[in-house]
């Protein structure tokens, strides 16, 4: 009976780990890509030039 218990258990830890994971996932993919580091630097560059 305890190894059912066990199992149950993990399984559900599971799929809340991987319902986490999802939501992080999401969380990531909708952050605007900002511009690069180079595109910056060159765009301070041109600024000091004037």
């Amino acid at each position: 009976m305890h190894i059912i218990d066990f199992f149950i258990v993990a399984f559900v830890m599971f799929l809340v780990i991987k319902g986490i994971n999802r939501l992080k996932r999401k969380e990531e993919e909708e952050a605007p890509a900002g511009p690069t580091d180079n595109a910056l630097l060159f765009e301070i560059r041109d600024l000091l030039k004037k």
